[in-house]
């Protein structure tokens, strides 16, 4: 069995500069604040729950 000094000298803590936060491009804050899509999603989303919910109620 390895030793835990062993083991724990192979792991990095976080420094912030490996792990980065995803950045959106343009065509994602589109979507993200475009009205349009955002309701056209809500549709289709709520079709899907009906579409599951009617299979659970037979």
């Amino acid at each position: 069995m390895a030793d835990f000094k062993e083991i724990q000298k192979n792991i990095k803590p976080y420094d912030g500069k490996t792990y980065g936060t995803l950045i959106p491009g343009p065509f994602q804050k589109f979507l993200r604040t475009c009205k349009i899509w955002q309701f056209i999603r809500f549709i289709v989303i709520n079709l899907k729950m009906l579409a599951v919910v009617s299979k659970s109620h037979h």
